[in-house]
């Protein structure tokens, strides 16, 4: 059951996912085409089988209810809906995958569904009550009889003597002015034999094959099942051609035990011919033999069945467990250290095996290629999160009466999908913000700065070598430094006087607990509010977030996100009998100096000149109590290194030379040493077997200066 919850859990919510892109586009063109139209029915359909096989019943009844009102559209067509009908759909619609949703959240955090879905129930009701009471008089009622002709194609009362036929030849097969009958028995004991059938009935729907099912009322009545363990579940068919696309459906479904193939013989009976059912039981696992009968001249000169689209196209996708996924990368780890320790082993120096060599070549070559596939399948485009906050600024839109556009570039670039999962809340956060304070509260505002009457907010990501960059702007009326200055003065978080903050600086303010610039409690998060939070969580996956802002223009929050947390490029350095691993895109430059060059601050720490900038130097083995020879500046190496806002050099005894490094997570018992406060993100396995400590750049300069 776990498994099929995690599958249902899955297919559910990618389903919402793009039911909710495919209403907001409608909603841009301000109306349904007719693919809009049957995606939706097709995927409600989906939803309310899935849910009603899961017993959620809540999710089957909310499903049901929007089946039936895209089933009027479906008949009707969208011209039937004039343009305020057209505007309340979009608006009960995205109220629908609202409660939908909400009760997916649900059934993922192991909480009870609601007991009460009454009042969306209610408007999907009203809803189709209305449209139908503009229609053309036949309306609910002509649908409701379509429907119904639709599922059940129920035949003219037969006389006596034609049922006792039927009665007697068919042994219990339903009515029905089909050809032919499919008679399924499913195994014994298995239980819930009319969820069984129905999930038979939406696979066949799938396909859309022109069919009837009795019992009919498989999907609601759960009695049903006693009937189908009698009589057994039939699938009334309108030619040879669709009994074999069904029975290739049958005989993929779990549980069934035995199908049968029957021609109906009051269709026989009807044409005056002698009624000659064809039995063919059916093992499940064995194909079926069942020849076509030779067609009647009435039946060859019947108009043919209107064509229907062919089974689906074999699927190339599949979904894996992420758990998996993350094994197979831990297994590439080991096999990338492994390599390495053989092509590097001590045995093997200052020997001439050309034979090896080549060999160890072409494995490096695999390793390569192999790490490169493994990292692959954890990388997913942004897109699905991108695409979220088109709901967003559409609801904010409504609610603030504001006209905004949201504008998304780049949204097929990949990340992690760990990564992808953690950036979603900040995101969301960001956006929000410049909804409700980044654009102008009035468009007359908007047009007497010279800028368009629509304001525009910027969704943007791309790669830039082993990162990639996510950017919200907006251009809106920005920041006041001044502002944001004055009331990080009135709470008391200044750190040096006010005159000597730049303007990087001050914005940098904002990403501080609890600092708001916003004087009223909205519904949404003042500019500032939370941005702690949103700040902890981007450093929490390796990345960086620095706001920028000009009065009058617009802001823009840029977050840095590296591709992938397990494998990294390191340069290894040595600190006395130490290595130590610096990730490559920390760093700017490495250098030998001069004693004359270094230079003291006023707090009596070395400082040197990069670029007409002074930056600080941090000793390794002072910072970390390392025994070394190495101590004379002049001897050993400084690393110019950056992270973020900080930027500053380290001082080391030697480079021993770039390596892509797999980064192991440290052990859960150093964490009570608060380890990772002390600039020490992770670990690797060298090539040789030895262990190098990983540096977080950011969090070790907070650790040099922590100590004084």
């Amino acid at each position: 059951m776990d498994n099929m919850l995690e599958m249902y859990l899955y297919e559910t919510n990618t389903l919402l996912e793009q039911l909710d892109e495919l209403l907001i586009e409608a909603e841009k063109n301000k109306d349904f085409t007719t693919n809009d139209v049957n995606e939706i029915f097709r995927s409600m359909h989906t939803i309310k089988g899935s849910s009603a096989m899961m017993e959620f019943s809540t999710l089957m009844e909310i499903a049901h209810h929007i089946e039936d009102l895209f089933f009027y559209i479906r008949e009707n067509g969208m011209d039937s809906l004039d343009e305020s009908h057209k505007n309340d759909l979009f608006n009960l619609m995205f109220q629908s995958t609202d409660a939908l949703r909400s009760e997916v959240e649900k059934i993922e955090n192991d909480e009870p569904l609601s007991t009460n879905i009454d009042p969306i129930v209610a408007n999907i009701n009203s809803f189709l009550e209305k449209i139908s009471a503009t229609g053309d008089g036949s309306s609910e009622n002509a649908a409701a009889d379509a429907k119904t002709e639709e599922n059940t194609g129920v035949i003219p009362p037969a006389d006596e003597h034609k049922i006792a036929v039927i009665n007697q030849e068919l042994a219990g097969c339903p009515e029905s002015e089909m050809p032919y009958f499919i008679r399924i028995h499913f195994e014994q004991g298995s239980g819930m034999e009319h969820l069984r059938a129905f999930m038979i009935v939406t696979a066949l729907k799938d396909i859309e094959l022109e069919f009837e099912f009795y019992p009919e009322d498989v999907e609601t009545n759960g009695d049903s099942s006693e009937s189908i363990v009698e009589n057994g579940f039939h699938i009334a068919l309108s030619s040879q051609a669709d009994v074999e696309k069904a029975l290739h459906i049958i005989k993929e479904q779990n549980s069934v035990e035995t199908y049968e193939v029957f021609e109906n013989a009051l269709v026989k009976h009807e044409q005056q011919k002698t009624p000659a059912p064809v039995s063919t039981p059916n093992n499940h696992n064995e194909p079926q033999q069942t020849s076509a009968p030779e067609e009647s001249p009435a039946q060859k000169s019947a108009p043919a069945p209107a064509a229907h689209n062919s089974a689906p196209v074999k699927q190339s996708l599949i979904s894996v467990n992420l758990s998996k996924l993350d094994s197979l990368v831990a297994i590439v780890g080991e096999i990338v250290i492994t390599e390495s320790m053989v092509t590097s082993s001590p045995d093997l120096q200052n020997l001439k095996l050309d034979n090896f060599t080549k060999s160890a070549r072409q494995l490096r070559k695999l390793t390569d290629d192999l790490q490169d596939i493994a990292m692959s399948l954890r990388m997913v485009p942004v897109s699905g999160t991108f695409q979220k906050m088109n709901r967003i600024v559409r609801d904010m839109k409504k609610k603030l009466n504001k006209d905004v556009r949201l504008t998304i570039v780049g949204e097929n670039t990949e990340v992690d999908k760990t990564i992808v999962d953690s950036i979603g809340d900040p995101i969301m956060h960001i956006v929000r913000n410049s909804m409700d304070h980044g654009i102008e509260e009035h468009v007359e505002d908007r047009i007497t700065a010279g800028k368009d009457p629509q304001g525009e907010i910027v969704l943007s990501a791309a790669h830039t070598g082993s990162e990639v960059i996510i950017s919200i702007s907006d251009d809106g009326q920005g920041m006041d430094p001044e502002k944001i200055l004055a009331k990080a003065e009135r709470n008391g978080i200044l750190t040096k006087p006010a005159s000597e903050y730049s303007q990087k600086e001050i914005l940098a303010l904002l990403m501080l607990p609890g600092f708001s610039t916003n004087e009223e409690v909205t519904e949404f998060s003042g500019r500032g509010v939370g941005m702690d939070v949103v700040k902890k969580n981007v450093e929490s996956v390796g990345g960086t977030i620095t706001i920028t802002s000009e009065l009058g223009k617009g802001s823009c929050t840029t977050l840095k996100i590296p591709l992938t947390m397990a494998i990294a490029d390191g340069m290894e350095v040595s600190v006395g009998k130490s290595m130590f691993t610096i990730p490559i895109a920390n760093i700017r430059q490495s250098f030998k100096t001069q004693r004359e060059e270094v230079i003291l601050d006023a707090s009596g720490n070395e400082i040197i000149k990069c670029l007409d900038e002074f930056y600080p130097i941090i000793r390794v083995h002072e910072l970390y109590n390392i025994e070394t020879e190495v101590t004379d500046i002049e001897d050993g190496i400084l690393i110019w290194v950056e992270a973020a806002d900080k930027s500053y050099c380290l001082f080391v005894d030697d480079l021993l030379g770039e390596q892509q490094v797999v980064v192991k997570p440290l052990p859960s018992f150093l964490s009570n040493f608060n380890i990772k406060n002390s600039g020490i993100s992770g670990c690797t396995i060298l090539g040789d077997g030895n262990i190098s400590l990983i540096l977080d750049i950011r969090s070790l300069y907070a650790a040099f200066y922590n100590q004084y």
